[in-house]
């Protein structure tokens, strides 16, 4: 990420204004984060935001092509592309019906959006993975951490406490019925404590706080290789007041769901969202649709 800003694809006038204030390299900038980069050359958290993006994306590429040599492009053949899909686990819930409705559990290295009416469940759902992608291999699991990305303020630890304590004793029945090692073995660490601590929690109060929590969270993943989840509850609801440039708002979705799709491919992880519904309105009747689509 030693990239010199005088070589980022910004605007003139916007890389004048860095280099006025200081900053010589793509590191610099993202240490920064928006709000410190508004306050330093006098932009809008929303324009640098927009630019730490388009510095992220542009650091993120030039990686690649460093670990791919001249030819960074990859080359496979769809048939390979099936079998590293089918090699991807899942994370399965103990509930068949609904393990049978996602064929097997929520893949992983792929993006599953939840959507509902207020109260449907969402947020209970997305607590329950955040338990069950931590499920020991040997019941089925994957072994792994998350990540819970909270915009509405719907987390629970009480209930998350309640799922996870259900969840240790669903897998302590199933150790008792087979009596093998490594299920016992495996009840020696699962227990709740290690479920809680395993869990990490973000709290992110408006789109700028969320979108820079994303774009840093590549970093964090880094450090923490177990996470196999990325939970983001509440995708819409921080895009949904306070935006008077719709395009604007439409370009800051587009990077954060290409953000999230980097995420799930190159950390080999789940992403999980929620998202409300809204209506539309038609020439003669009107329908429940996800938000912002």
């Amino acid at each position: 990420m030693q990239r010199d800003v005088g070589g980022l694809p910004l605007a003139p006038a916007l890389r004048a204004r860095l280099v006025a204030a200081g900053f010589q390299t793509a590191q610099e900038l993202l240490e920064t984060g928006p709000c410190g980069l508004s306050k330093e050359i006098g932009i809008s958290k929303e324009e640098a935001l927009e630019a730490l993006q388009v510095v992220r994306q542009e650091c993120q590429g030039d990686a690649a092509r460093t670990a791919g040599g001249s030819g960074a492009t990859r080359k496979c053949t769809a048939l390979e592309l099936l079998e590293e899909e089918q090699a991807q686990g899942f994370i399965i819930t103990f509930c068949s019906a609904l393990d049978n409705i996602l064929g097997g559990g929520v893949q992983l290295t792929k993006i599953t959006e939840i959507c509902g009416a207020p109260g449907a469940g969402k947020t209970q759902l997305c607590m329950q993975l955040a338990v069950d992608v931590q499920i020991p291999e040997c019941f089925g699991g994957v072994a792994g951490e998350a990540v819970f990305i909270d915009t509405e303020g719907s987390f629970m630890v009480d209930r998350v406490v309640d799922i996870a304590t259900a969840c240790v004793q669903h897998c302590q029945l199933i150790a008792e019925a087979h009596q093998e090692e490594d299920h016992l073995k495996a009840l020696e660490t699962f227990s709740l404590e290690s479920i809680l601590s395993h869990i990490y929690y973000f709290r992110c109060r408006d789109y700028i706080e969320l979108l820079a929590q994303v774009y840093l969270l590549p970093d964090f993943l880094s450090e923490h290789s177990k996470v196999q989840l990325v939970v983001v509850d509440g995708i819409a609801f921080p895009f949904r007041h306070d935006f008077e440039d719709l395009s604007l708002r439409t370009r800051l979705l587009n990077g954060l769901a290409q953000q999230l799709i980097i995420i799930a491919n190159d950390h080999k992880s789940a992403v999980v969202l929620t998202n409300q519904m809204t209506t539309r309105i038609g020439q003669s009747q009107s329908t429940l649709v996800p938000a912002l689509v």
